[in-house]
């Protein structure tokens, strides 16, 4: 028998490595190798696992829940109470324990279909943060029959990062359930040949359990109840995911529960959907829009990067921030504004693509909690990733795409970190060029919306537009 990981132990030990690297990331120097105009990109999987990391608590969405389902004249149950659930008692005391005092809007519908008899199949979809892994992982418990020991849940995510964070919720929830045992399969748990497992949940990566469940037959997914698999449109996008977990289901029995989440619901995620889950409930919850209406936004004219600077360091000094972000154009730009507002004793976090997952993770989570008020980034932060603290972005450079045109879709989602869930906002534009004045103009034109003009050296002015 191989011996068993001590699921709570490697959690910690996964916060301990990312706490240990929080003090060993020191700001870039300006002499960054990378191209001047190279554009810093995350990947999907990399975009929702930061947003998993800033999420600590449940965004509320007033934003409705479109339902899909083979018969509309079955009723559907929803529930305002967890208690409703005739949850275990001590599966219930673990929820109540990660802070959840009412279920979500989606926990509301997706919770009573997961929980059913007969199971029902289930596609849901809805923005990080509202919900859904807590939803799928009470599920994925609530179903587990800890007197056989074997695997019965199988849960995949795309990633080794991404696993661990659902199996970090999935710990918690099942803290005061001993009798109920996990296991990842991801890279680095290795077991020898001839191991059968007898954990009664597995969370893992689609390569690791193609290779346990199916090349080394270390478990029967055949005696699989629940199959969970968690951020498809990351799956599908990811190169060589999608043939694994349609192997992997194919091992599946046809009563087999399907559950099946996304952030997004584009036709692909749809049509993978399709194959695999046959007559499923379908969730959808609308996203936030991002609008510029409760975000007021100005621009300072400066004539060159020391003005520009001067600028940004009025700005925090006069206003009241709750918390800033500063956007730079490249990582050379970032660098040097990180390393000069350091230098002159200003608490900042610097992030851009260079910066390893962890690395990532430990800026984020230092921002999210408030150790440093001001986060200077890349585009590598701008689209995806919602604070709901952030009070002020601040385009130190304007976006602009390869032709130095207006990127007015960049500009949305960079502002847009801003003014969230109903709250107001302010963006700030340095201006320091010709070329930057005409791009501030071409960004105004294309929304119908007034950028007005700042003076970043009178301080009256600046704390007149306070929120």
């Amino acid at each position: 028998m191989s011996q068993k990981v001590d699921w709570s132990q490697y959690v910690d030990q996964q916060e301990k490595l990312v706490t240990n690297q929080i003090s060993q990331i020191q700001v870039s120097s300006a002499t960054e190798t990378t191209e001047e105009g190279k554009k810093d990109e995350l990947s999907p999987a990399e975009t929702s696992l930061l947003q998993k990391i800033i999420r600590k608590g449940l965004v509320e969405n007033k934003n409705d829940l479109e339902i899909q389902r083979k018969d509309p004249t079955s009723p559907l149950h929803s529930v305002k109470t967890f208690e409703a659930l005739n949850l275990r008692p001590n599966l219930l005391k673990g929820v109540y324990d990660m802070g959840f005092n009412a279920p979500s809007k989606i926990q509301e519908t997706a919770l009573p279909t997961l929980l059913a008899e007969p199971p029902q199949n289930l596609i849901a979809q809805s923005q990080s943060g509202t919900g859904k892994t807590a939803a799928f992982v009470l599920a994925m418990l609530s179903r587990v029959d800890a007197s056989k020991k074997h695997p019965q849940v199988l849960c995949l995510s795309p990633t080794y990062e991404l696993a661990i964070q659902t199996g970090e919720v999935a710990a918690k929830m099942a803290r005061f359930c001993p009798e109920i045992e996990l296991r990842f399969a991801v890279r680095g748990e290795n077991l020898t040949e001839g191991t059968k497992l007898s954990e009664h949940v597995i969370i893992g990566t689609p390569g690791k359990v193609l290779d346990w469940g199916i090349k080394f037959r270390m478990f029967d997914l055949s005696k699989i109840n629940v199959f969970v698999l968690d951020e498809a449109d990351v799956m599908i996008d990811t190169q060589g995911h999608q043939d694994q977990c349609l192997k992997i289901h194919k091992s599946l029995r046809p009563n087999c529960q399907m559950m099946l989440f996304s952030a997004t619901y584009e036709q692909k995620v749809m049509d993978f959907a399709e194959i695999i889950i046959k007559n499923p409930l379908i969730i959808r919850l609308k996203r936030e829009e991002e609008s510029l209406d409760n975000i007021k936004q100005y621009y300072v004219k400066c004539s060159n990067e020391k003005q520009k600077y001067n600028a940004v360091t009025n700005i925090y000094g006069t206003l009241t921030v709750g918390q800033a972000i500063i956007f730079c154009q490249t990582r050379k730009s970032a660098a040097w504004l990180a390393e000069k507002m350091s230098k002159d004793g200003h608490a900042v976090a610097l992030l851009s693509g260079e910066l390893s997952v962890e690395q990532r993770i430990a800026v984020l989570d230092r921002y999210r909690s408030g150790k440093e008020k001001v986060l200077i980034t890349t585009n590598v932060l701008s689209r995806g990733i919602d604070v709901e603290q952030v009070t002020i972005v601040v385009n130190f450079d304007l976006p602009v795409n390869v032709h130095g045109d207006a990127d007015c879709e960049t500009y949305l989602h960079r502002i847009g970190r801003t003014g969230r869930f109903g709250k107001h906002g302010i963006a700030i534009n340095l201006v320091d060029s010709n070329q930057s004045q005409r791009v501030c103009e071409d960004i105004e034109r294309h929304f119908n919306k007034k950028i007005m003009l700042l003076n970043a050296e009178d301080s009256e002015e600046i704390e007149k537009i306070g929120v």
